[in-house]
């Protein structure tokens, strides 16, 4: 009996140290063309007429690069940048999507689209372009009007760290641009 648990021990032990070492492989080194050192992140425009959108969007995606950019600068001026992350908020959209039992709109979706391009200055060749970001997310309004918390602001943040997320790991992860030869 002794014998059989050994056995199933190893065996088990065996299967979990074969079967599972490439399941997890930590991302240690960025996709980007060898020599971008420094990233620009200008102020995005903002054409959804939205106060202050594009500086929450523009320093979310700095504050991201910063966290995982594996040692890349990170300025707002592209004078001096190996490459620029151009963004344009285009719309900014929100709508009821959970009534209470008054007929009041309690739970709201935010929708935000935005354009994002990635040029490198130096071979003056964009890396990566996408005209139609779309990111959603949702804020509740309280049911007793004296506790009201408007939550349409941290909801905007949310989205706008989401987006920051999403531009930044395809910059890590890579953009599936060919090198030329």
């Amino acid at each position: 009996m002794k014998n059989i648990v050994r056995g199933s021990i190893l065996l088990v032990t065996l299967f979990l140290v074969s079967g599972f070492t490439e399941c997890y492989k930590p991302v240690t080194k960025s996709q980007l063309p060898p020599h971008i050192k420094t990233v620009a992140v200008p102020a995005f425009q903002n054409n959804a007429l939205r106060f202050k959108i594009e500086h929450r969007f523009t320093q979310a995606v700095m504050n991201e690069l910063i966290h995982r950019g594996h040692g890349i600068r990170v300025q707002s001026e592209r004078e001096g940048a190996d490459a620029v992350i151009d963004g344009v908020v285009k719309s900014f959209g929100f709508s009821g999507v959970l009534l209470d039992d008054k007929g009041r709109a309690r739970i709201f979706e935010v929708t935000i689209t935005a354009a994002v391009t990635v040029r490198d200055q130096h071979d003056n060749r964009v890396l990566y372009d996408n005209q139609n970001f779309i990111f959603r997310g949702e804020f509740e309004f309280a049911n007793d009007p004296r506790n009201f918390f408007n939550e349409e602001d941290p909801a905007v943040m949310r989205i706008a760290r989401s987006f920051a997320e999403s531009i930044v790991s395809t910059l890590i992860n890579g953009f599936g641009v060919k090198e030329d030869k």
